[in-house]
């Protein structure tokens, strides 16, 4: 399979890469550095696992500010 035939992996980036130095999340998708570093090598299951925690960090972030 080439690059441009292969699925397209799930991100829940948005394209506002800024690291919050609090919180230590990006402050566009609350991913950590990490999970954004190992992204493309995670499993799709890993990735949805992810994905799943990041609406409470979203809430936890608003509720900060």
């Amino acid at each position: 399979m080439t690059a441009a035939s292969s699925p397209s992996l799930s991100s829940p980036c948005v394209k506002v890469c800024v690291i919050d130095p609090a919180s230590k999340l990006c402050q566009g998708c609350c991913r950590t550095l990490r999970e954004i570093a190992q992204w493309t090598g995670m499993s799709e299951a890993q990735r949805l696992a992810v994905m799943a925690l990041l609406p409470e960090r979203m809430r936890a972030q608003v509720d900060r500010n």
